[in-house]
This record gives structure tokens, sequence and C-alpha cells, in this order.
């Protein structure tokens, strides 16, 4: 009984060494610059870098709503299909609560979809 309760104490003993361990490495070669230091501010280091390609420009790009818009609608019926598919395996022992359940879960998915459509959400202008 003692040795399991000294296992759990090792590991928390563990785990937090090497917590501290890792606190202080970062103060010393970070916060404290005792090992690595950048001497000067060089308008360099403080510019964007994209794979090696010299930076055009500024690091700032409005990027369009409708990308969100289509990522996010997305995301909503890859959902659908999360749900959709274990209901679809155990349809059989439901019944017809589950059936009338997902007919008005694919409703009210379809409603989305049918709005959305209609505002222009899906247009790729």
């Amino acid at each position: 009984m003692t040795s399991d309760y000294a296992i759990i104490a090792l590991l928390l003993a563990t785990g937090i060494g090497i917590g501290a361990i890792l606190l202080i490495a970062a103060w010393v070669f970070r916060v404290g610059g005792l090992l690595w230091r950048a001497k000067g501010k060089r308008s360099i280091r403080r510019s964007t870098y994209e794979c090696g390609i010299e930076p055009v420009g500024t690091a700032w790009v409005q990027i369009r709503v409708s990308f969100y818009l289509i990522a996010i609608l997305f995301v909503i019926f890859d959902v659908e299909t999360v749900f959709l598919y274990p209901w679809a395996v155990a349809y059989r022992q439901l019944g017809l609560f589950a059936f009338v359940e997902m007919l008005i879960f694919v409703a009210i998915l379809l409603f989305g979809l049918a709005y959305a459509w209609r505002k222009g959400a899906l247009e790729w202008k």
C-alpha cells in the first residue's frame, strides 16, 4: 500500500522538478540573457521572416471575411456528419423517436444552409 503512494510521490516530485528546471532554463537563456544575448537593436531583427524571402510591404494584411464564413460553414456541416454517422449505424435499435429527432436536426441544418446561400455567404468572389 505504501509503495503505491511512494510511486505517486516520486512522479509528483519528478514533475515539479522538471517544471522547475525548465523555468530556470528559460530564465537563464531568455530573460536573464546570461549565455546568449543579441547585442544592439538592429532593424533586421525586428523584420518579418517568411521562408528566406525578403518581406515586401507590411505584415498587416486584411483577409476577406468570406474565407472565415466558408470555414465556419465547413465546420458546421462536418459536425453534422459526426452526429449523423452513429445515428445511421444504430438506426434499427433507436426507433421512430430518434428518426423524427434526426429529421428535425437535418431540417435545421438545411435551413441554415439555405439561409447562408440566400445571403451569398457561399459565393466565391
